[in-house]
């Protein structure tokens, strides 16, 4: 389905990111891993990718907070695989806290990850998927976002920030046939979320912990030719966590 079609994953050697990474390949697709840095984690996830589903696949170093590593990152993937024909925007962090406790350079530097660095990528792919008039953006939201979560100030104004450049990125592109999506996972079991099970299980209606492999299937969706005319969404997956 995705043969010949290579995917810059951001954040993409562990947790929802590497998932990603896996299904995407699994599907044809050649993986290239944009991480901060390359290290053991990211290179086991090179040879597993390669060997079990026969793609190429490559570690990027990139701090995607830095326009400029961005866009090099963007030019070198160019000149090793040929195209970038899906962007997902993963790569995030978190600085939990109260609004009355939150240091200015936790905020700071989780919008600097979450919302600049998904504009930062975005931008760097920008004039390849209006030159190729096809391309797939696939941003990671939250449900953070929509719930406003108490002790999150940062992360849920950095995740709604990246909805609304969604839709921004969806209306500007539309016309050369690109696709700009969001998903707003809710309780994903990650290293990120471990040790929080008891604080939300109890909220969500499903009574379980979503998986990264969930989210992946999802963004494989997203990816795929069968979903080229949906732009703009942002769709939950969050065992109905936010349902309103």
């Amino acid at each position: 389905m995705l043969n010949g079609r290579t995917a810059l994953v951001t954040g993409g050697a562990r947790g929802i990111g590497a998932a990603i990474c896996k299904k995407l390949a699994s599907l044809g697709a050649d993986i290239a891993i944009a991480a901060l840095e390359r290290n053991e984690q990211s290179d086991a996830l090179e040879q597993e990718i390669m060997s079990q589903y026969g793609v190429r696949a490559k570690t990027y170093a990139c701090d995607v907070s830095d326009a400029d590593a961005c866009k090099e990152t963007v030019k070198q993937v160019l000149a090793d695989f040929g195209n970038v024909t899906i962007l997902v925007n993963n790569a995030g962090i978190t600085r939990d806290t109260l609004i009355l406790s939150m240091k200015e350079a936790d905020f700071d530097a989780v919008l600097n990850t979450n919302l600049k660095g998904t504009f930062n990528m975005t931008q760097a792919c920008y004039r390849t998927f209006m030159k190729q008039k096809y391309g797939k953006v696939i941003n990671l939201a939250s449900v953070s976002a929509l719930l406003g979560t108490a002790g999150q100030a940062n992360y849920a104004a950095s995740k709604a920030g990246v909805i609304a450049l969604t839709k921004v990125t969806a209306r500007e592109l539309a016309s050369r046939n690109v696709t700009c999506n969001a998903i707003a996972p809710g309780f994903i079991a990650t290293d990120m979320t471990k040790g929080l099970e008891d604080q939300y299980i109890g909220q969500i209606p499903m009574k379980r912990a979503g998986t990264p492999e969930d989210v992946a299937n999802l963004a494989a969706f997203l990816a795929s030719p069968e979903s080229d005319y949906l732009t703009g969404t942002v769709i939950r997956i969050d065992g109905g966590l936010a349902i309103s």
